[in-house]
Formats: C-alpha cells, sequence, structure tokens
C-alpha cells in the first residue's frame, strides 16, 4: 500500500487484557511523522475496563472505533477458555471484517476472533499453552501450535506476546515496506525479521547453547548477503555438521538454510529497492543474487510482484 495513506488502527481492550498485549499495538502503530497511523484503543464501551495482572485501562471509545479502523488488534485477555466475550463485542468483530477491515489477535485473543467463525476452516495459532483448549472449543479452526503468527489475509493471529511484536512488523512490511518495519524494529530494539513460520520455542531436544549459536550464525550471514553462502559455509560458522545443523535449523526457524537466505536477500533487496536508486541489476549483485534475472525470478516467486513494481508501490512520496 502507498505509504501516504492513512491507516486507522483500533485496540479492543476486553476484560482481563494482558499489559504487554495491549502495549504492544499502541506502541508499533503510534501516530508519528514516519508512521501513517492513527490509533484508537477501545473497550465494549468506553470507560474503565479492568485488566490482568493488576492494571486497568481507561479507554476513549466504545465499538463505533471497530466500524471506523482499517485495522482491529484484540489484545490477549485472561481466561479465555471461559467464555466467550459479549456478544455485542463479537458482532462488532464481524462488522468490521464484512465491511473490510483486517483483524489480528494477540496471544489469546485468538479466542474472541474465533468466538466470530471468521477462523473456521482457516489457519490460526495462539499463546503455547492455549493451543490445545483454543482446538477444543473451536474444533473448525486449523490450530497450528508451532509457529509465531499466522497471515490468512483478512485475519491473523500471533502467538505469545513477543510474537505480537512479529505480527505487527510483518502487517507493517506489507502496508509501509521493509525500510520502515526495520525503522520501528530499531525503535523498538526488536529482531527486524522473524518469519511467521518459526518455531514458538526450541524443542528441549536442542540444546539452548546450540541455539544461541544459531541466533549469532544468522547474524553474521545477514552481514554477507553479497558473499557467497552455502549450507557447508554457514555449518561452519555454527561449528556442527551440515546435516545437523540444517536439521536444527529448520526446528528453530521453519525455513531451510537456504530458505532462509534467500529470503534474507529477497528484504534487503526490497529495502534497497525503497531507499536507493540503484539498478535491479546492481541490487541482485549487492544481495548475492548475481543477475537482475535471477532477482526477478526469485521477486516473483516469493512476493509475487516484480522488483520494478515494488519499488514504484513503496518509493517514499509516490
Amino acid at each position: 500500500m502507498p505509504a501516504s495513506r492513512l491507516h486507522r488502527v483500533a485496540v479492543l481492550v476486553l476484560e482481563g487484557a494482558k499489559p504487554l498485549d495491549v502495549g504492544i499495538p499502541a506502541q508499533v502503530f503510534t501516530t508519528r511523522a514516519s508512521m501513517p497511523y492513527e490509533v484508537r484503543v477501545c473497550g465494549a464501551t468506553p470507560g474503565l475496563v479492568t485488566g490482568g495482572d493488576g492494571l486497568s485501562y481507561s479507554v476513549a471509545h466504545g465499538l463505533d472505533a471497530l466500524a471506523w479502523a482499517d485495522i482491529v488488534f484484540v489484545p490477549g485477555y485472561r481466561f479465555p477458555d471461559r467464555e466467550d466475550p459479549p456478544q455485542a463485542v463479537v458482532d462488532a468483530l464481524i462488522a468490521a471484517h464484512a465491511r473490510g477491515a483486517r483483524l489480528a489477535a494477540i496471544s489469546t485473543g485468538a479466542f474472541a476472533l474465533a468466538a466470530t467463525g471468521l477462523l473456521d476452516g482457516r489457519r490460526a495459532t495462539t499463546h503455547w499453552h492455549y493451543t490445545r483448549e483454543l482446538m477444543v472449543r473451536h474444533p473448525l479452526v486449523q490450530v497450528d501450535e508451532n509457529v509465531l503468527f499466522v497471515d490468512e489475509g483478512s485475519v491473523l493471529t500471533s502467538a505469545g506476546a513477543a510474537s505480537g511484536i512479529d505480527l505487527c512488523l510483518h502487517i507493517l512490511r506489507g502496508d509501509l515496506g521493509v525500510a520502515a518495519s526495520n525503522h520501528a524494529a530499531r525503535r523498538l530494539v526488536a529482531a527486524p525479521y522473524r518469519s511467521g513460520g518459526q518455531a514458538q520455542y526450541v524443542p528441549r531436544s536442542v540444546p539452548e547453547p546450540l541455539g544461541e549459536r544459531f541466533g549469532a550464525t544468522r547474524e553474521w550471514a545477514l552481514h554477507r548477503l553479497g558473499e557467497p553462502l552455502t549450507l557447508d559455509i554457514l555449518a561452519r560458522e555454527a561449528g556442527v555438521s551440515p546435516r545437523t545443523f540444517s536439521r536444527r535449523f529448520v526446528e528453530e526457524t521453519g525455513y531451510t538454510p537456504m530458505q532462509w537466505v534467500m529470503r534474507a536477500r529477497i528484504d534487503l533487496a526490497r529495502e534497497l529497492l525503497e531507499r536507493s536508486q540503484r539498478s535491479v541489476e546492481q541490487i541482485a549483485d549487492d544481495v548475492g543474487l548475481g543477475t537482475g534475472a535471477n532477482l526477478r525470478l526469485h521477486f516473483q516467486r516469493v512476493l509475487g510482484t516484480t522488483p520494478s513494481e515494488y519499488r514504484r508501490t513503496f518509493t517514499r512520496g509516490e
């Protein structure tokens, strides 16, 4: 979407709302010159909403904010497995979706979306502690308990609070481009990109020191995307065999090492397309893809568009 368009964000605070879950979209999308968003925090009715963990929220807006918003975030809340949100909230979410708003749940906010029926037949996730209960209460939802977030287009869900940041940055990337998303990540002191397919937690069979080493290897690779990066090179940097590296890298990220490298290269190409006047051929060389034809091929496969079309969409001021 063009950066000049103002996006309207509603953060729906339900009874028992978790503080981090409320704060994440409110902070990520807060109005500033570099962020064309307007945020309204709302509840079932205006006034005081009792939250979780000893906090309450004074909200200025009621459910009318959902009729105004382009994106509605539903933060997680306590005891989502006990009962559905009030019917008025469910109806307002359905109406917002019907007129074209995106609905995005953080953590147990997925239960509120599931109550609308909009997740039936779709993939979704929630905090790992509640995935089984979500499966039981809403058997038509295709619950994926091993991912950070799921983007089903008009409805999006995420795991625990930290993955709410990943989801918000993912939405920013789609709305404004990679440069804006990376800028927001730096402001939040957050990882600029964790794929939705990355596991919520590393399986217990993977020693913790190995997970830390893989994080360092990924960081090392991000600074060398213009250089040759093979499975053997990455495994040698991580200090394990290629077979071990490949298997455990998938467990840790949801991608094979070479899939991850390709997507990292595409993301770097996206940022260069947004922020520089370098040609497609020059950018292909910068990111380690060699030729413009190779960049165009992988760009189309990963993003479904061409580098030139992407540049026209996300160049500032256009």
